[in-house]
């Protein structure tokens, strides 16, 4: 069954792309069965190129830059988590030892080092932070902080919460 659909959703692709609905047999012609089926590499032809560009397309260059404020950039809002007590003393992904009373967060992809300004919407706190670490590994979670900067954002009775995320320096 799983296969049939998959056959009516490739053959319906195939016919979108090309620009020639109703006309499947220019696209697919019948595999032979039994033993008359040479193996060797059949002769596909190319699907034509569309003249226009497909509506979804973005044009890069007309996309302006975000608005940078002094030494600080807006890099957006997620959900923040933190991890103490079972982690406190291990090394970090940057080789230095976590310190669950330090101002210190994990992050995906920031550069180690980087300092993040962290906000709590719902309090208007905020903490800066140096990320030394990597994670989280929760897909839902943004930043991962440790237990002081939760604790200054007001995020440790809940052990989470939306944050907004400001780069101070890379």
């Amino acid at each position: 069954m799983a296969q049939r659909a998959f056959r009516s959703f490739a053959l319906a692709a195939a016919l979108l792309l090309s620009g020639t609905a109703g006309h499947s047999e220019d696209l697919v012609q019948p595999v032979p069965s039994g033993d008359s089926f040479d193996h060797s590499f059949a002769k596909f032809e190319t699907l034509p190129i569309p003249a226009e560009p497909l509506a979804h397309a973005v044009d890069i260059d007309a996309i302006e830059p975000p608005i940078e404020t002094a030494n600080s950039t807006g890099i957006g809002s997620g959900i923040a988590s933190y991890y103490g007590r079972k982690f406190h003393g291990r090394r970090t992904a940057s080789g230095e030892t976590f310190d669950m009373h330090g101002l210190t967060a994990a992050h995906r992809t920031l550069p180690f080092g980087s300092l993040v300004k962290v906000t709590n919407p719902r309090n208007g706190r905020s903490v800066v932070v140096r990320i030394n670490d990597r994670g989280p590994f929760s897909y839902k979670r943004t930043i991962d902080l440790s237990r002081a900067a939760a604790e200054e954002i007001g995020l440790v009775a809940r052990g989470h919460g939306t944050v907004e995320l400001e780069l101070i320096s890379p």
